[in-house]
């Protein structure tokens, strides 16, 4: 959640103003003063190791302080509690990762923990507990009370703040529920901390404060590992998402933004090198694509060219680790950060950085799930170039090498739907079909015959150039798409092609002889015109009319000529 300058100024003056003159003032009015210092400071030792190891569940964070310091509120009094609790924040505000910008953290967390001390000491006592009961029913009663208010209290708070601040906040959170849990575990250990430390003395903190932090600690790995194999399953799913990819650019897009939804990335760059030279393929800044230019000295001289140069992956936790060496296009702000070398064929082709405004935001773990999952990008994009090329392939004619009827379809297919969708305002088709070519094969031989079909797509193409899509239709008919040419431009075009046609020797060679030769002879073509949407609103509909132009309009009426279709 991002909160305003205004909020978090607000949450630095709540705790200038209350914690310290709250504390002296508890220490002024508190019940009870702290006199065994002795006592006290192991409670304290305990309960400083018990917030030194927390634990995740389900993506909550689980602290385990609050036994211990519930039992020095009922032996030492809310002055100690308080005291306990402020010197736990030094551990949490390691965990939480705080640093000059997110100072606010720290403020309102020692803010809040304050408040529920103040609050649920105070409602114990008013309900009439006295420091130093041993009654054992009291001690349940009141210990169980100070600890649940606590709990509840702790979630209203953090409820008030979102509303506050303008957030959707919800009262009852998963969070909420395994505090709810671990209290229920942890409630009789310290009651039983309090009691048999009043019995047998200090060892009582051993026998129970060693037991549970090894259990908090056994929990802590277990979770750990439970999260590292939840982001290795995330890592797969993602591999396999990849792979679906067919394109390039589908990649690319996916990449980065599935990264920065794993990861707590602030910006990505994806730094590639062709022909030895750096350039930024593809960048990502609070999760908004970027167009970066940089020059390939910059880059080469920079973290990205040192991590290309050596192939291996590093992780730095915070900026002064690397910043003599930062890439030219990274923010100032940024801390946290990992390079990861990009291999395809055992070759380095590129390097990924990612990086965090939070120091020690990544974990080591997870630099070497990203470089598996660089291994994963790599391969989807090789595969993708295979795909791009067989599909290429397969839209090709092999004789002609220009596109063949499955091209023909798609494309007709994509300029019908810009007609519709308002980005065309017309598309154009010519049919054109060489006259009597059987004859030149039954006379020359197919060799001759493929040798004309090939220049005369050459022909084609080269007068068409970059207007239009040209394609073998089938046999020695040819087909031209022409996006945004009317039905006149198109019937202008086609009577140039003739006369092109008309004019140009075909070379070919007498295969059919005794002695093979070469002979030049020269063709005509028919060729019919049809536009969209004025002829027809549909594919092939226009490919039908643009046929009967062809036959009847041309061919029928003589060949070598040019003829529109007419409804």
């Amino acid at each position: 959640m991002n909160y305003t300058h205004k909020a978090k100024r607000i949450m630095a003056i709540m705790w200038l103003v209350c914690v310290p003159l709250g504390t002296v003032l508890v220490y002024l009015k508190s019940p009870t003063h702290l006199t065994n210092w002795e006592h006290y400071g192991y409670f304290l030792l305990l309960a400083l190791l018990s917030s030194i190891f927390p634990f995740f569940i389900a993506g909550s964070t689980i602290i385990l302080v609050l036994w211990v310091n519930m039992a020095i509120f009922l032996k030492f009094g809310l002055l100690a509690e308080i005291i306990s609790m402020q010197l736990c924040m030094f551990p949490l505000v390691y965990h939480m990762k705080i640093n000059r910008q997110t100072l606010y953290k720290y403020f309102f967390n020692s803010f809040m923990f304050f408040g529920l001390s103040l609050l649920c000491g105070s409602l114990v006592m008013a309900l009439g507990y006295e420091i130093g009961n041993l009654n054992l029913k009291d001690v349940v009663i009141y210990g169980s009370i100070y600890a649940i208010s606590y709990i509840l209290l702790n979630h209203i708070i953090l409820y008030i703040r979102e509303y506050v601040c303008g957030f959707n906040p919800v009262l009852l959170t998963k969070d909420f529920y395994w505090e709810v849990s671990c209290l229920l575990m942890t409630l009789p250990f310290g009651l039983s901390l309090y009691l048999f430390e009043s019995s047998i003395g200090t060892t009582a903190l051993w026998l129970l404060g060693i037991p549970l932090i090894s259990i908090t600690l056994l929990i802590r790995m277990y979770s750990n590992s439970e999260k590292v194999n939840a982001d290795l399953n995330k890592a797969s799913e993602f591999g396999h998402q990849l792979a679906e990819r067919m394109t390039g650019k589908e990649i690319l897009d996916m990449f980065l933004e599935r990264l920065a939804n794993m990861f707590p990335i602030d910006c990505g760059y994806i730094v590639d090198n062709v022909d030895d030279q750096f350039f930024i393929l593809r960048a990502m800044e609070d999760g908004v694509n970027k167009e970066i230019q940089c020059s390939h000295e910059d880059i080469k001289y920079s973290l990205a060219g040192k991590v290309y140069e050596k192939g291996v992956p590093v992780l730095y936790k915070k900026q002064s680790e690397w910043n003599y060496m930062m890439p030219p296009f990274l923010a100032d702000d940024m801390q946290s950060l990992m390079c990861v070398p990009i291999y395809r064929n055992q070759r380095i082709e590129g390097v990924l950085i990612l990086a965090a405004r939070e120091k020690y935001a990544f974990e080591p773990y997870q630099l070497k799930i990203v470089h598996l999952l660089c291994s994963y990008f790599a391969v989807s994009l090789e595969k993708a170039r295979y795909v791009k090329e067989a599909v290429e392939k397969s839209e090709i004619c092999e004789l002609t090498k220009i596109h063949n009827y499955r091209y023909l379809d798609k494309q007709l297919e994509l300029d019908m739907k810009k007609i519709e969708e308002g980005k065309y305002h017309s598309v154009s088709l010519i049919m054109i079909d060489i006259d009597k070519f059987k004859v030149v094969n039954d006379t020359y031989g197919h060799h001759s015959g493929n040798l004309i079909l090939q220049e005369f797509a050459r022909i084609i193409s080269q007068e068409i150039g970059s207007s239009g899509t040209v394609a073998r239709y089938g046999g020695e008919e040819f087909v031209i798409l022409l996006p945004n040419y009317s039905k006149l431009q198109a019937f202008s075009i086609a009577e140039q092609l003739r006369r092109k046609v008309e004019q140009t020797p075909f070379i070919v060679q007498l295969d059919l002889d005794d002695v093979s030769r070469e002979e030049i002879i020269f063709i005509t073509a028919s060729i019919g015109v049809a536009s969209a949407p004025e002829d027809s609103e549909e594919g092939m509909g226009l490919l039908r009319n643009a046929d009967r132009a062809l036959y009847v309009g041309a061919k029928q009426a003589g060949r070598n000529r040019v003829a529109e279709y007419v409804k």
